[in-house]
């Protein structure tokens, strides 16, 4: 019968050991950060050891600091205030100069044993993290009553070592991933950069077809002014003039393609799909009216005389990457987005104008005026256009 408990009892332990490890590698499939992944270790290594502390450090610029906890919070707190030297004077230190399981009966029988903090405890245990030979941190546990610890519990810690080492390393990943493609979204679209560390990324970035709706925008008397202007009146016009496009374009799901100057090309429906991607660039393209007639009341007392004048037309295109290796770029080519532009540059400032596909998509929910046919250079029939006016209530 004893065997049978004691059978029993082990396979309880493994169970609760294989859940406890199953929510660390939760907490880091779930992309929830660094200290979740932490804080759950350092959560089942003190729970499953039935001691009453437990502990984890990480090594930051020669210290060990302490990153995540569960008890003794008096401790923690000085920890934190402290970080450890990594030499023979702490419990963690000790274990990551010796790169192997420290393990001290009592502490109050170690004459080397000189951590100045708080000390509600007798008996305590430490494990390195290593992942690759590189030392990430330490794991510890503590307990109050003196007493050498159980074998089982000295592989119960080197386990969750070993655990957080993988899973450390991996949340350390996910997080270098997302901080570069945030810095990635500073300088292509934050959709390029999603598309570039996605799966589909591959594929779509070698070339595919898509219908779009792209829109150009450019400012009306800008070239004049660029002939007179200070280079700083110059670059305090165009740093106005890109962060309200920013904004705009982010907050209206398209896809910016490039800015040169002051003219610049968004692209709607790809490489993420958008729902009415016609009337979502006129919502963006009225939005930019409204926001530079603001911008543009702020530069006339200056002087300065600059309107905004956009084109927008829908069809297929080829979008990919386009470039040579070390700078790439995602673009859209093809008739589509030449319409786009020659009707931008036929617009006067605060107009906006639509080939006649987009009007046809849109022509429910906004007011318009036909313009006639315009003769464009690069088409050789006449292309009829509307002017874009506001957006009705649905």
């Amino acid at each position: 019968m004893a065997d049978v408990a004691d059978l029993e009892r082990r396979l309880e332990s493994a169970r609760q050991q294989q859940r406890a490890i199953g929510r660390v590698l939760g907490a880091v499939a779930r992309a929830e950060g660094l200290q979740a992944v932490l804080d759950e270790v350092v959560e089942a290594v003190t729970l499953l050891s039935g001691v009453d502390n437990g502990r984890l450090w990480l090594v930051e610029d020669g210290l060990l600091h302490a990153f995540a906890n569960r008890g003794f919070e008096e401790t923690f707190e000085y920890d934190r205030l402290h970080p450890h030297a990594i030499d023979g004077t702490s419990m963690a230190g000790r274990t990551a100069l010796a790169r192997d399981v420290v393990h001290i009966p009592d502490v109050l029988e170690d004459p080397d044993y000189a951590y100045a903090g708080p000390r509600p405890y007798r008996a305590a245990l430490s494990v390195p993290i290593l992942f690759e030979d590189e030392l990430i941190g330490v794991i510890g546990i503590v307990r109050a009553a003196p007493g050498p610890f159980a074998q089982e519990h000295i592989e119960l810690v080197r386990l969750f070592a070993e655990q957080a080492a993988i899973a450390i390393a991996n949340a350390r990943l996910l997080e270098a991933v997302e901080r570069q493609r945030t810095e990635l979204s500073r300088f292509v679209s934050p959709q390029v950069a999603e598309l570039i560390t996605s799966d589909d990324g591959k594929k779509l970035l070698s070339g595919h077809r898509a219908y779009i709706t792209v829109l150009f925008s450019d400012l009306r008397g800008f070239t004049a002014f660029a002939e007179t202007a200070e280079p700083e009146e110059l670059l305090d016009v165009l740093r106005d003039y890109h962060t309200a496009m920013g904004e705009l374009i982010a907050s209206h799901h398209g896809t910016l393609e490039h800015f040169a100057g002051d003219g610049l090309m968004v692209f709607f429906n790809d490489p993420l799909p958008v729902e009415e991607h016609e009337l979502q660039a006129i919502r963006l393209a009225l939005a930019a009216q409204e926001r530079l007639s603001e911008l543009g009341a702020g530069w006339r007392k200056r002087g300065t005389e600059l309107g905004l004048g956009i084109g927008i037309a829908s069809g297929y295109a080829t979008l990919g990457r386009i470039g040579f290796e070390g700078r790439y770029d995602y673009a859209a080519l093809g008739s589509v987005t030449n319409l786009a532009s020659r009707l931008s540059t036929r617009a006067e400032a605060g107009q906006t104008l639509v080939s006649q596909r987009v009007y046809a998509a849109v022509e429910e929910a906004v007011e318009a005026e036909p313009v006639g046919e315009l003769e464009l250079k690069g088409f050789t029939r006449p292309v009829v256009a509307y002017e874009m006016k506001r957006l009705l209530t649905r």
